[in-house]
């Protein structure tokens, strides 16, 4: 059972304010079981409480920034903070700040997730809550689209883009652990455009911003000084604003979630109706995700490969990897079911229909066909070879598959001569038929 957490000592941080540029101190200091994390206005009479979760929203949530309030006292820009706390696990604690906007240090996580690491994480006497969901949530909101799926941990797959030369499209996908967040989320810096510049001063924000703690970009790249950290530091630091704005939820979060063109406001938009439709599990999480482990059903034996465990079986990758997860039933050789969560930021919606996004029947009977692909290379004999079409018969589209889908595809060999066969494919979208194919293949040695 995972317990609750806070920080083992205090410490502290100060600087100037990204928006409001102010400059102020915050305390970070142990709390104790249950009480969630609280930021304290030390510098006001009667120092005011408030607690960060999605109660104490902002009413007027500034566009470049998450802001919490209670009565008229605000705290702006918490999403970094929050981020680091989140990701890192701490669940517990008590912020006292002397102003109105924490320090915005480096525009990135990474000193505040240094800081959080070098106290020390020490654990409570409680066991933590969880948030669960057992069907999808969509959430939509202009160009923006938030997705959440049923997982048994925290993954995030994000996509922006802009009308810009040198920023027009960026995708990263990580499952969101201490690790993975330390190393490869938390130093992604905040950003904007050279023409935002002048009017985001001239409505009251980036008073504080520079260059030492914000990129720049410009028509050909960026004014910084500093390199970029990362190729796709832009679509990293959209994660971790996410992650900071998806702790509001007051619980750890266990789900998949899918974001297209995701911003502040349309994150606590969508956080606010995953809480209102997710379940909170006591202790660790009881989500309906098939296991890693074979499985028994009906007496007949069940092994499942997740996404990482697909890659290591067949050669596709992003973007053309269309299956998340693969199911092989009984010897592992004659039938198996994948699936594919259908996102609405897949490559090919940018231009397959993109005013009425359609998934392309040719990718659902790819898709079809690299389950059948995981089912035969998985055998030990056949590790090291590569599936190939040799000709598809019998195909029927029945059914529309759009973003937010959750594709089933059933595939059964028909015809099994070793390095040759026949396989059909069906794909199911709520139970409902889709599409059915059916293709034969050949199996090659991989160096030939």
């Amino acid at each position: 059972m995972a317990k609750q957490t806070t920080i083992e000592k205090e410490f502290s941080i100060e600087g100037i304010g990204l928006h409001t540029g102010n400059k102020s101190k915050m305390v970070f200091k142990p709390a104790d079981k249950n009480a969630g994390i609280h930021f304290v206005r030390i510098d006001l009479p009667n120092k005011p409480d408030i607690k960060a979760d999605w109660n104490s929203l902002s009413t007027g949530v500034a566009i470049r920034g998450t802001t919490i309030q209670s009565g008229d006292v605000q705290i702006h820009t918490i999403e970094h903070i929050l981020s680091a706390c989140f990701a890192i696990g701490v669940d517990n604690l008590l912020i006292e700040i002397d102003n109105n906007e924490p320090p915005i240090m480096d525009g990135s996580a990474k000193i505040i997730a240094q800081k959080i690491l070098e106290s020390g994480i020490k654990e409570l006497d409680a066991d933590k809550d969880f948030y669960t969901i057992k069907e999808p949530i969509t959430f939509t909101s202009g160009n923006t689209k938030i997705v959440a799926y049923p997982s048994d941990k925290l993954e995030i797959d994000c996509t922006i883009g802009y009308d810009h030369p040198f920023l027009s499209h960026q995708q990263a996908k990580f499952e969101i652990t201490k690790e993975s967040y330390v190393s490869d989320i938390a130093p992604a810096r905040t950003f904007c455009f050279d023409y935002e510049i002048e009017a985001l001063q001239s409505n009251g924000l980036a008073k504080g911003g520079s260059l030492d703690n914000a990129i720049v970009i410009g028509p050909n790249g960026i004014y910084n000084k500093e390199p970029l950290r990362f190729d796709n530091e832009f679509v990293r630091h959209k994660i971790l604003d996410l992650i900071g704005d998806i702790s509001l939820a007051g619980k750890p979060i266990k789900a998949r979630l899918i974001a297209e063109k995701p911003g502040h406001k349309s994150n606590v938009s969508f956080i606010k109706e995953f809480v209102s439709k997710a379940v909170i599990d006591k202790g660790e999480p009881k989500v309906e995700v098939p296991k890693k482990e074979e499985q028994v059903v009906s007496d007949e034996k069940v092994t499942v490969f997740n996404s990482a465990e697909i890659q290591r079986i067949i050669p596709h990758r992003f973007p053309i990897l269309m299956i998340d997860r693969v199911k092989l039933y009984g010897a592992g050789d004659k039938k198996a079911v994948g699936y594919k969560c259908v996102s609405g930021n897949e490559p090919f919606f940018q231009g397959h229909f993109p005013g009425q996004p359609i998934m392309p029947g040719v990718l659902i009977v790819e898709a079809m066909a690299q389950t059948s692909c995981v089912m035969f290379l998985s055998r030990p004999a056949l590790r090291n070879c590569l599936a190939y079409f040799m000709g598809i018969d019998k195909v029927k589209f029945r059914k529309t598959v759009i973003p937010g889908d959750v594709l089933e595809l059933k595939v059964e060999v028909i015809r099994d001569s070793g390095r040759k066969g026949k396989v059909r494919g069906e794909a199911f979208v709520d139970g409902k038929l889709a599409a059915e194919a059916e293709f034969m293949f050949i199996i090659v040695d991989r160096e030939k």
